[in-house]
């Protein structure tokens, strides 16, 4: 795990190397460990090892200093953190045996270990005990195509001096980052925005991705866009290769429908396949050469994690737990002490105040490049700092299974609309009145009216039609709402299955792999999420929708093959309403009130050109005398706010 750069001047002007090794500073919380830079001049097909002053001492004897007398066109950039091989063989930039590749890597191939044995057959010989190199002989032995080999997460950028390419890649599900700007002349990338901030481009803003990050009330769903006009992602699942001064994107991975929900497994044997790929996924991300822990929120998905992960060491795991006192809804420590308790686990415990949080803010909106979109983001940040500082490198997470067997409450209206629509009438006429029965969420009368949406409308539309069901715009600019979901998919599936892809491959996980990334990453922290382990997440969207709904039941194979795994009180628990953080209903009438109401009076904030003042300033009010209803969205405008003064003012 770790973190990368770099600068590729297609006009053969020398790079910067100032500015690389700016590059690479910025990120050194992605990676203490080791730095190390690659410069290249493509036309002579030379290449310089260089060292930087965090690299390990015993290679800077063999490398040389940084400096800009090579008259390099490329130059690579890399921090480590030291995960799989702590020797000095797994530094990188990384060469494979003579020179011709050269790759700085962010991320890990669980993998790696069959794949070595599979490539030793093919002949070729391996010098270190990393993942790293295992990409290096894969992508020599199978081209582009090495990357549906592996399992796991991963951004990298691998130059062949060979074929004089750059070839950049990104994990199927997005789990690691890749930044991009290209003008033609100039390609510049990283692991972080602030990274190519560092250099002369054109830094306009990209308000269009504000005003839909605000009226989504998301910052990073469907988009491949930054809040930079000129700083793009890579998207997940897409390659980029850079020659002959052209660059060109493809996609390599997609959830293909053809197989949705046509599985043919009785449930029974549908459970026990999903047990045996859950748990040899945690299998594979127990493979480190440092402590593995693993962050327990006291729900099903973490406790499973925890369950499994256990008997994978000999030494006593550690959990790491964040916990508010607000209402026992925010206070999960009686479910976690009786996981730990079951699994002779040893739990550390936080609970950020609001003072704590409008400390760090800042500094939190500056690892996350983005505005913090809500409270629950800072309670994970500092749950990995309270890793960090108990010894422990690698943490696993629960995040994905809701994506994958339906965990959200939409989910419930997607299943029970395609009954109707398939003239499944039996089976909706069972179990519907026990959804209306025990899903307190909303009137009956407003149940029926969003079944009724879901069942006449496509995906694509029904998106459409939530964002223009917002109805305050805090922003003084406007743009087309309807270009909003152009990514969403309208699938030849069922609704359910329709649904999970998009929460998939356009907006649910994007958004919350991000702040996985950057919260881990700002205390050098890897984070490994064994749900979205591809060949679970594929199984999955086979299996039939009434396997994962099930009356008002939603991840219903989930919970059933997992109950031998997970206590039976952990299991049957009907209270757990997801990750809780106090930000949005406390904190701003409470703690942070002086401190909203500083910014809102503030001139920055009242010159700033984009806010629809009055609007915001009324809204505050009327929730300061207790209504909650755009409770998030002052969240969003003070989180905002916070990332102009720090990325812009």
């Amino acid at each position: 795990m770790c973190g990368i750069g770099g600068i590729f001047n297609l006009n053969h002007k020398p790079v910067d190397v100032a500015k690389l090794n700016r590059m690479a500073k910025i990120i050194r919380h992605r990676g203490p460990d080791d730095e190390g830079f690659l410069l290249i001049n493509s036309e002579r097909k030379v290449i310089r090892h260089c060292f930087g002053e965090d690299t390990i001492p015993e290679l800077q004897a063999t490398t040389a200093p940084l400096d800009n007398d090579f008259q390099a066109n490329i130059g690579l950039a890399f921090r480590r953190l030291s995960i799989i091989d702590l020797s000095a063989k797994g530094h990188q930039p990384m060469s494979n045996e003579d020179k011709s590749l050269w790759i700085t890597f962010n991320g890990e191939i669980y993998n790696y270990i069959e794949l070595r044995e599979e490539l030793k057959q093919s002949g070729h010989i391996f010098y270190t005990k990393t993942d790293t190199e295992v990409i290096l002989k894969a992508y020599k032995e199978w081209g582009v195509n090495c990357l549906n080999r592996f399992n796991g997460m991963w951004s990298f950028a691998l130059w062949d001096i060979e074929k004089q390419l750059l070839f950049c890649a990104r994990d199927r599900f997005g789990i690691k980052p890749f930044n991009y700007y290209f003008d033609g002349n100039q390609f510049i990338f990283g692991s972080e925005v602030k990274q190519i901030l560092v250099n002369d481009i054109d830094k306009t803003l990209n308000e269009e991705v504000i005003y839909k990050s605000l009226k989504l009330g998301s910052y990073l769903i469907n988009s491949n866009n930054t809040f930079f006009k000129n700083i793009h992602i890579l998207p997940h699942s897409h390659y980029l290769i850079i020659k002959d001064n052209k660059m060109e994107i493809n996609q390599y991975y997609d959830l293909y429908p053809k197989p949705f929900a046509k599985s043919k497994l009785s449930f029974a044997e549908a459970c026990e396949a999903y047990k045996d790929l859950f748990i040899d996924a945690v299998n594979l991300r127990m493979r480190s050469d440092v402590e593995v822990g693993s962050a327990l929120s006291g729900g099903l998905d973490s406790s499973a994690i925890v369950a499994t992960a256990v008997n994978c060491t000999d030494k006593q795991f550690k959990t790491f737990s964040s916990y508010y006192t607000y209402s026992p809804a925010y206070d999960e420590r009686k479910w976690i002490k009786l996981v730990t308790d079951r699994f002779n686990a040893k739990a550390f415990y936080v609970s950020a105040n609001a003072e704590t949080a409008m400390n760090d803010l800042e500094t939190i909106t500056w690892h996350h490049d983005y505005p913090v979109p809500g409270s629950s983001p800072i309670a994970q940040n500092y749950v990995m700092k309270i890793a960090r500082e108990n010894g422990v490198t690698v943490l696993l997470d629960g995040q994905g299974s809701d994506e994958i067997t339906g965990g959200y409450h939409h989910a419930f209206y997607r299943y029970y609309a395609q009954l109707l629509k398939s003239g499944n009438l039996m089976r909706f006429a069972k179990e519907y009145p026990s959804y209306l029965k025990n899903n307190p969420k909303g009137s009956t009368a407003a149940k029926l009216m969003k079944l009724a949406a879901v069942l006449f409308l496509s995906e694509s539309k029904l998106y459409k039609m939530e964002a223009k069901s917002r109805l305050v715009n805090p922003l003084s600019i406007s743009f087309d709402d309807n270009s909003i979901f152009n990514n969403i998919k309208d699938l030849h599936t069922d609704k359910l299955s329709n649904f999970l892809y998009n929460q998939m491959m356009s907006t649910s996980i994007q958004t919350l792999l991000h702040f996985e990334d950057r919260n881990s990453m700002a205390h050098s922290i890897e984070s490994r999420v064994p749900f979205l382990d591809y060949r679970l997440v594929e199984f999955a969207f086979t299996l039939p929708s009434h396997y994962k709904i099930n009356k008002h039941n939603g991840k219903y194979i989930h919970r059933e093959a997992l109950k031998n795994i997970v206590p039976k009180e952990i299991m049957e628990r009907t209270d757990k309403v997801g990750f809780l953080a106090p930000g949005e209903h406390f904190w701003l009438r409470n703690e942070m009130k002086p401190f909203m109401e500083n910014l809102l009076n503030s001139p920055a904030f009242n010159s700033r050109g984009i806010y629809n003042h009055k609007l915001i300033k009324e809204e505050y009010k009327k929730y300061l005398n207790g209504s909650s209803t755009y409770a998030n969205t002052l969240w969003q405008i003070m989180a905002l706010e916070v990332w102009f003064k720090k990325f812009v003012d």
